[in-house]
């Protein structure tokens, strides 16, 4: 999947991987790729600058710090964080299942049947 069919998602993706704790950048891509079971193989180039956009909104905060010689950012989710968080699940349920009323089903939708052929 890539990061264009993620759109308005991301953000609430990566708020759920930090709530499990800190995360370095390529621990939070691995961890969005191993509970995705593989579907969202993302890029650094999408991670980062999200991750950065969170941290401008106070949702996420870092810091620096070197292990086996390399700098590396660590990421955590704060409080308004989790708060945010929180509105986003409750956002996904609402959407979720309102799109599950178009496509969760292979019934025809009311008022969506086409109208009978005319005779021939």
């Amino acid at each position: 999947m890539n990061a264009q069919a993620l759109h308005g998602h991301l953000d609430a993706l990566l708020l759920a991987v930090l709530e499990g704790g800190p995360l370095h950048g390529y621990a939070i891509i691995e961890a969005l790729r191993t509970r995705s079971r593989g579907v969202l193989a993302l890029p650094t180039g999408t991670i980062y600058p999200a991750l950065r956009r969170l941290e401008r909104a106070g949702y996420v905060s870092s810091v620096w710090s070197t292990v086996n010689g390399r700098a590396r950012r660590t990421y955590e989710l704060t409080d308004a964080g989790r708060r945010a968080l929180a509105g986003e699940r409750s956002n996904w349920r609402t959407f979720s299942s309102t799109v599950a009323r178009f496509l969760g089903s292979a019934e025809p939708l009311l008022g969506s049947a086409t109208p009978p052929a005319a005779p021939v």
